[in-house]
């Protein structure tokens, strides 16, 4: 949902000139400015090294639900394979800017009780170590989608809306997202953690 979001605000915003959207299928989607990767195992990523090249910035949006999961294979799918993405894309794109889609209340100590906080603050760390020119963490809570996606259950938004009702200043829109990532590549930003607030900040 959080890249189909971020990816239908890239192609909408003039400051995005050319947009790679890498997944394992197809986004259903057709404009002038998207090519597709379709890539089954995102730990792979380097055998497709020329194909990546040339871009100035990735926005990771790829994530799974930790509800039921061992902790080994959320693991696996949140660091393992987002730290063997981010090292194929710096490889082949030496000066680019790094936008990890992380969570509010993730765990930057890593030694908290609550696992996906945990794992989610070792992923946030190990890409900060990373030679990018510039990474950031954003944490979003609540998210909006746009109208038209197809990514987006109905009772998520309608959970999400009941939220922003009570607690707006905690809702953000993917529009909103996808804004602050394109803006921080353009503007940079103080601090590589980016709450709620930092996030509605940069989509100005």
């Amino acid at each position: 949902m959080v890249g189909e979001g971020v990816l239908l605000e890239c192609l909408q915003n003039n400051e995005v000139s050319k947009v790679l959207s890498i997944s394992r299928r197809s986004c259903g989607i057709k404009n002038p400015k998207l090519k597709e990767l379709l890539v089954s195992d995102f730990t792979k990523l380097q055998d497709f090294e020329n194909d990546i090249k040339g871009y100035n910035a990735c926005f990771y949006c790829a994530g799974i639900s930790s509800a039921g999961m061992a902790e080994e294979k959320y693991h696996y799918i949140t660091f393992d394979t987002t730290i063997a993405f981010a090292k194929a894309l710096l490889q082949a794109n030496p000066d680019i800017v790094f936008c990890f889609v992380s969570g509010r209340s993730t765990d930057s100590t890593e030694q908290g009780k609550t696992m996906w906080a945990r794992v989610k603050g070792k992923t946030e760390n190990a890409l900060k170590e990373m030679p990018f020119k510039s990474e950031y963490n954003f944490r979003p809570a609540g998210m909006l989608p746009f109208s038209e996606q197809k990514n987006a259950k109905a009772i998520y938004k309608f959970i999400v809306k009941l939220i922003r009702l009570f607690a707006p200043a905690s809702v953000l829109t993917l529009s909103e997202i996808g804004k602050a990532m394109i803006n921080v590549v353009k503007k940079n930003y103080h601090q590589n953690i980016l709450e709620v607030k930092d996030i509605k900040a940069l989509a100005q």
